[in-house]
């Protein structure tokens, strides 16, 4: 027995349970004899372990993802789709994240937008960053939502601007009205240079600035996301017809 009965009761009363679980792992693998200071190095290791997994897994599931199971490591047909593969392994580096840059995936229907911003998400939780994913309509009603409550446009706009990564999905897809052309100034006012935003959309960049309603607002905006952006053209290869095939092939 690697440790003793008082041991592992002082161990539970301080909910060190991991460290405890560590230790009763070592005792039914071990065969060889371990000095003191290996059983300590590889419990504190294997407790270290777990408990790190068990945070990402809480990240990751803060963070809202519409596919959680998207992996930037497993991204299939990555040549026939045109994506560069060194681009994608420097993204779930997570060096973007250091820069403060943002990521813009742009391409056409089913070319898998969405996969890949969740995947870059559940990267940034990898790495131990803040993420969250939301859907451009869902913000618009949030702040729809927010704007009839007392000071709650200003504390959604800090909600969203202090996550490492924001991710945000079908940017675009509808033109925003007047209020939320504000909220949307205002949040990458505040993550410029201090965070970094990741969009998927359908739209080519020359489109932005007319569907942001092409003033000075629009502008602004844009001003603050296309200058430090990492582009990332997912073209036209149709993944939801091919996944929807492969489940009819099988």
């Amino acid at each position: 027995m690697i440790i003793d009965t008082e041991t592992k009761r002082k161990l539970r009363e301080m909910n060190a349970t991991d460290l405890l679980d560590a230790f009763e792992r070592l005792d039914e693998q071990t065969t060889m004899p371990l000095s003191h200071a290996e059983v300590i190095r590889l419990a504190v290791d294997s407790a270290h372990s777990g408990h790190m997994d068990a945070r990402i897994q809480r990240l990751v599931k803060r963070a809202g993802l519409r596919y959680p199971q998207a992996d930037l490591r497993t991204i299939d047909l990555m040549e026939e789709r045109g994506l560069d593969r060194s681009v994608i392994a420097g993204l779930d580096a997570g060096n973007y994240l250091g820069q403060r840059l943002n990521v813009v995936f742009q391409g056409a229907t089913g070319s898998g937008k969405s996969h890949l911003l969740c995947a870059l998400a559940k990267s940034a939780c990898r790495g131990r960053y803040r993420a969250i994913y939301v859907r451009m309509p869902d913000l618009a009603e949030q702040v729809t939502a927010a704007a009839g409550k007392p000071g709650g446009v200003p504390k959604l706009v800090r909600k969203y601007s202090t996550y490492n990564l924001l991710a945000i999905d079908e940017w675009l897809v509808d033109k925003p009205d007047e209020p939320f052309k504000r909220f949307l100034l205002e949040l990458m006012e505040l993550r410029y240079d201090t965070a970094s935003t990741a969009f998927a959309t359908q739209l080519a960049t020359k489109e932005w600035h007319r569907q942001l309603g092409g003033d000075t607002i629009a502008d602004a905006i844009l001003d603050r996301i296309v200058h430090n952006t990492i582009w990332i053209n997912t073209g036209e290869y149709n993944m939801r017809q091919r996944h929807g095939q492969t489940m009819l092939d099988n």
